[in-house]
């Protein structure tokens, strides 16, 4: 995706499979492993850390440094297997519905106006829109409602969004 200024931006995009939650959109001119990490222990401090993050085999997630923080956490990285997207099925489904709803509807004057309008959506996607997986709740909804809710196990993508 470009902004209106015509600069390229990245999206690092993650989903709890448990509740189909989205509980960061990361936007930037690019993304890295370091920054894949840092946002994991940012989140690590309100989600939880999860047991398990099933990456595909993107710079950002084959990095030294999410293999260090997963190792530091006891968070297992699961690779997809390479040319298998269906692997990582909850993240594809997720990136092709930010595609379709917003990053096709929407114009971006700067890379800050586009992570404004990124955080509008991810809270809506998560506290409005009942998913039919869910029995019609939305994630947030589901999430109170079932009681064996743990740590979460996240998908994790990273895409140039063109």
């Amino acid at each position: 995706m470009r902004c209106a200024t015509g600069r390229r931006f990245r999206i690092l995009t993650l989903v709890d499979q448990f509740n189909r939650a989205c509980p960061v959109l990361e936007a930037d001119l690019s993304l890295t492993g370091q920054r894949a990490a840092t946002t994991l222990e940012r989140l690590a401090k309100t989600c939880g850390i999860p047991q398990v993050i099933t990456v595909d085999h993107g710079s950002e997630f084959i990095s030294k440094a999410l293999d260090l923080w997963c190792h530091e956490h006891s968070v297992k990285l699961d690779f997809i297997l390479r040319g298998k997207p269906v692997e990582n099925a909850y993240i594809e489904s997720f990136n092709g519905r930010l595609r379709d709803e917003f990053l096709n509807v929407n114009e971006f004057l700067s890379l800050n106006d586009a992570r404004a309008k990124q955080e509008t959506w991810r809270r809506d996607y998560n506290e409005q829109r009942p998913h039919g997986a869910l029995g019609d709740l939305t994630p947030r909804e589901y999430t109170r409602t079932d009681q064996k809710s743990g740590l979460p196990k996240l998908e994790f993508s990273s895409s140039n969004w063109s």
